[in-house]
């Protein structure tokens, strides 16, 4: 049942003693309240008598986009109808504001105006983006994996998906925020620039919310020219689910364009493929297919159709995400593999375990014709086929295959870490707690190789990626990686959604919104927008510290920059929460960018 108010006229209010002795038949108009979103109902009773001290009006403020707000919780009477931030060329600037009431307000509409500096210099309009936020159902962490049944989590609405900039309503005694990203021109000049937020409710309410942008004459690149390896996994097929379309069909590709654009400029490096039928069993709601379709002939030989394959992969480079191709899996949960059989022409499932002379007869041929085929596409050098969480021997007996058959295809790996084989893995992602011991990482990094690290539903409850998690976790995580070393951040799924993603973010295994950080539409979330400021940041980290060694006199502002990168990790942020580092942090970063112009 959809939350909703019934407002009552004068007339109606009179017979509504008679409705209750069972007179039916009334001929006033009754209004419905409704936000305009298709949301659930916020299962939490909430006390909702602090609303009385509320002034009538639509009330709005700036708020940080750390934290998230409650549907029915009054806002800190606070009035923040200025922001001041800074930023780089080329960067994307995340802005939050709630707005408020304790009555019923229809036809609320948001826009921006462009931001003007001196000299003529602007920041159009079209480069601001409005979000109003929408709730959907969360849960906890508990005891993290595991099944959970949706009758016994404790469920509550949080914000976080960044729906489409429309006119909206605001019920009685609710709060809305809004999101707004500016997105910085890279040949934008030097300067000061202030705008307008322009709030509008019913015919004759319109209250602004005013803008300053101090722009510096540093230059972030282009999200793909980023050095920090995102990998969030894509799931194409619970895209094709959700849309209601065929499985590698034109309407399909079409559809996956806007999701690996969105996903590239975010500065992703890799492309999720499957080559062979459930690589992670049936852990997700949408299964994954194999793109690479296995066929054993009559005669015993092997043939393997490429096509989905290459449809994907071309498909994704062309959205601008072309670092690595990463194949799951050659040691695929359970060790199952389908291939269709001509002999009874039917699909069969075998299971063949790593180091096995029946493992080897199956992947021999694959890995002989993969190879060629890569090499005739010219991708042969991006290709790494990837494990997740697999055993130190049966890691080796794949490696020594692999090596053995197709030299020139990499490995990537996800999980523990072992000294023996850490030399074979291109792409090691390691877990993120317990942190693996320094000088491991520093010697991965002197020879060029790919460490990340990743959370998941299990590893920790702190710092994590689940819709009720403090969004500060997410940028939290680009600090992390920058501080400790690390090349850069995986988490499993970027689009594994649930049954219904738009209203419940909750899943049967794992905590809610572990198995997806983007929503369908593409729409965007708080978590992934904060995941790609924390990846911004660590670029400007990059170039400030590849900056002051040109200048020798700045030892005690490295130094301090030292200082700062020590504050991000496991022990400290179990003592005070992600935004308090992140922001203390942000502030070592500005001044250091504004030193350095002063150095210039």
């Amino acid at each position: 049942m959809k939350l909703r108010y019934i407002k009552l006229t004068s007339l109606s209010s009179l017979l509504f003693p008679i409705i209750l002795f069972g007179l039916t038949f009334i001929s006033c108009k009754d209004q419905i309240y409704q936000t305009g979103f298709d949301e659930p109902e916020d299962p939490v009773i909430h006390d909702l008598s602090e609303w009385q001290n509320i002034t009538p009006g639509l009330h709005s403020s700036f708020r940080s986009t750390d934290k998230r707000y409650a549907f029915r919780t009054v806002p800190v009477n606070q009035k923040i109808d200025k922001w001041a931030c800074t930023g780089w060329k080329g960067e994307r600037i995340n802005l939050m504001f709630l707005l408020w009431s304790s009555e019923y307000q229809e036809n609320i509409s948001i826009s921006a105006g462009p931001l003007s500096g001196s000299d003529n210099n602007i920041i159009d309009s079209t480069k601001i983006t409005i979000y109003p936020l929408r709730y959907v159902l969360t849960d906890k962490f508990l005891s993290g994996c595991g099944y959970r049944s949706p009758d016994t989590i404790p469920a509550s609405i949080v914000s976080d998906m960044l729906e489409y900039n429309q006119v909206f309503n605001l019920i009685p005694q609710s709060v809305r925020p809004v999101w707004v990203t500016i997105d910085i021109p890279q040949d934008v000049e030097k300067d000061i620039y202030t705008g307008i937020i322009n709030i509008k409710s019913g015919e004759n309410n319109s209250q602004p919310l005013n803008i300053e942008l101090t722009v510096i004459n540093r230059t972030l690149p282009d999200p793909s020219e980023w050095n920090f390896h995102l990998d969030l996994w894509q799931n194409p097929f619970a895209i094709a689910r959700f849309h209601k379309v065929e499985p590698w069909s034109q309407e399909h590709i079409d559809i996956l364009k806007s999701y690996l654009t969105m996903l590239a400029e975010a500065g992703q490096k890799c492309i999720t493929t499957s080559i062979i039928h459930q690589p992670w069993g049936s852990q997700t709601y949408d299964p994954f297919s194999s793109m690479i379709r296995w066929i054993k002939n009559s005669n015993g030989t092997w043939m393997f159709d490429f096509s989905v394959f290459d449809q994907y992969v071309k498909l994704a480079m062309e959205c601008g995400i072309t670092r690595q191709i990463n194949c799951y899996s050659m040691i695929p949960w359970g060790n199952q593999i389908q291939y269709f059989d001509e002999d009874s022409a039917d699909y069969i499932t075998v299971t063949v375990k790593p180091g096995t002379p029946e493992y080897e007869a199956i992947w021999k041929p694959f890995l002989h014709q993969f190879s060629y085929h890569l090499k005739q596409m010219g991708w042969l050098e991006k290709t790494t086929i990837a494990m997740d969480e697999r055993g130190l021997e049966e890691m080796k007996n794949t490696i020594r295959l692999i090596q053995t058959t197709s030299p020139g295809i990499g490995i990537t790996m996800a999980g523990a870490y072992h000294a023996e084989i850490q030399n074979d893995i291109h792409d090691y992602c390691l877990f993120i707690k317990p942190p693996v011991a320094l000088n491991y990482r520093q010697e991965r990094v002197e020879k060029d190789k790919i460490t990340t690290f990743y959370t998941c539903c299990a590893k920790p409850e702190h710092p994590n990626n689940f819709t009720f998690s403090p969004p500060a976790e997410q940028t939290w995580m680009g600090w992390y990686a920058a501080a400790q070393g690390y090349s850069g951040y995986l988490r499993w799924a970027y689009n594994s959604w649930p049954e219904n993603p738009l209203k419940d973010s909750r899943f049967s295994s794992w905590p809610a919104g572990d198995t997806y950080q983007v929503y369908p539409g593409p729409r965007s979330s708080m978590r992934f927008e904060k995941l790609r400021e924390g990846i911004q940041d660590y670029e400007k980290i990059r170039i400030i510290k590849k900056t002051l060694k040109q200048y020798p006199e700045t030892d005690s502002i490295r130094q301090k920059f030292d200082k700062t990168s020590e504050m991000f990790s496991l022990k400290n942020l179990s003592e005070k929460p992600a935004a308090h580092w992140v922001n203390s942090g942000k502030k070592v970063l500005e001044e250091l960018s504004g030193l350095i112009e002063q150095k210039k």
